[in-house]
C-alpha cells in the first residue's frame, strides 16, 4: 500500500475525542497529545510513524513558529505544516508559557491538516463569538468537498459555514 493511501485510511478513519474542557469558553476541545494519542492504533497497522517538527521562522517583534506534522513509512513522507504566532503581550503567562502556548497550538493544527481533522467539530472553529459565521467559498469549499469526501458530515460544515443555497445542492 502507498503512503498516500495509508494516509487516506488515517484520514477516513480518525477519531480523536475532545477529552480537555476550557473552563472559560465553556467548551470540549482535543490537544495535540489527543491527535497522537489517536493515531496510534494505526502506527503499527500501516507501518507507519507520525513526527512534528517546530521552527522559529521569524523573531521580530512577533515571534512566529512554523509546525511541521510528517507522516512517513521510512520512504516516503508526507507533510503538513502550520503556522501560529506568539502573544508576547499575553497577561498572566510567563514567557515560557507563551511560546509553549503557541507551540501547542501549532501542532494541533499542523495534525488536524495532516489528518484533515474537521477543524468544524472543534470549539475553536465553532465558537463564533459574537461574529457571523463567513460564506462557504474558494479553498473553504474545496476543503469542505474534501472533508465530505472523506467521510465528513454536512451539519459540521454548515455549524461553521454560511451555505448559499446554489453551493448546498453541489454537496
Amino acid at each position: 500500500m502507498k503512503l498516500n493511501e495509508k494516509l487516506a485510511t488515517i484520514q477516513t478513519k480518525f477519531k480523536s475525542k475532545k477529552s480537555r474542557f476550557n473552563s472559560f469558553g465553556k467548551y470540549n476541545f482535543r490537544s495535540a497529545e489527543d491527535i497522537l494519542e489517536a493515531t496510534k492504533p494505526y502506527l503499527l497497522e500501516l507501518g507507519v510513524s507520525v513526527t512534528i517538527n517546530e521552527t522559529l521562522i521569524s523573531n521580530d517583534d512577533f515571534p512566529i513558529l512554523e509546525s511541521k506534522a510528517t507522516l512517513t513509512d521510512g520512504t516516503d513522507a508526507i507533510h503538513a505544516t502550520s503556522i501560529v504566532g506568539v502573544d508576547l503581550n499575553q497577561k498572566g503567562m510567563q514567557m515560557p508559557q507563551k511560546f509553549g502556548s503557541a507551540s501547542s497550538y501549532g501542532k494541533k493544527y499542523a495534525l488536524g491538516n495532516l489528518f484533515l481533522i474537521d477543524d468544524t467539530a472543534d470549539s475553536d472553529a465553532t465558537n463564533a463569538h459574537g461574529k457571523s459565521k463567513p460564506k462557504l467559498e474558494g479553498a473553504a469549499l474545496t476543503k469542505a468537498k474534501a472533508f465530505l469526501k472523506a467521510g465528513g458530515s454536512l451539519e459540521a460544515i454548515k455549524g461553521k459555514y454560511e451555505i448559499p443555497a446554489e453551493i448546498l445542492k453541489t454537496l
